[in-house]
């Protein structure tokens, strides 16, 4: 499964080498957030997943990271900023490294039929993610 998980991850590192519209790019409004804080604590971590899986409430943060989720896939997070960017590949190492149920779960939920993972396998090789 920890190729699916590189996938993923790849999708969005490949979106932010691809070339985006200047301008165009996701809300900034949340990018203050410690997203080692959330990582390292069971209880948020827990809480943001369940928003994700639709199984609890969300936070604004969590209800924006859901919202721009399908789009970031579709378009290989051509609208994320590089500090976007940055986090979205440490929370995805941490989860396949650390959390790979969640991580798992996760792909079945955003990516079920495995378009986005297939895709971005020689991405993830390229950034020491091993598949």
């Amino acid at each position: 499964m920890k190729t699916s998980v590189i996938c993923l991850f790849l999708l969005v590192a490949v979106a932010y080498v691809a070339a985006r519209p200047e301008g165009e790019t996701y809300t900034n409004k949340f990018d203050h957030i410690n997203v080692d804080q959330i990582l390292q604590s069971d209880r948020l971590l827990t809480n943001y997943y369940k928003c994700l899986m639709d199984e609890g409430r969300c936070t604004p943060e969590g209800n924006e990271l859901k919202k721009i989720l399908p789009d970031a896939l579709a378009t290989e997070c051509k609208k994320c900023s590089e500090k976007q960017y940055e986090v979205t590949k440490k929370v995805i190492k941490y989860l396949v490294d650390n959390k790979p149920e969640i991580w798992n779960n996760l792909l079945n939920k955003y990516d079920p039929d495995k378009k986005y993972r297939v895709q971005f396998e020689a991405e993830a090789k390229k950034i020491g993610v091993k598949v």
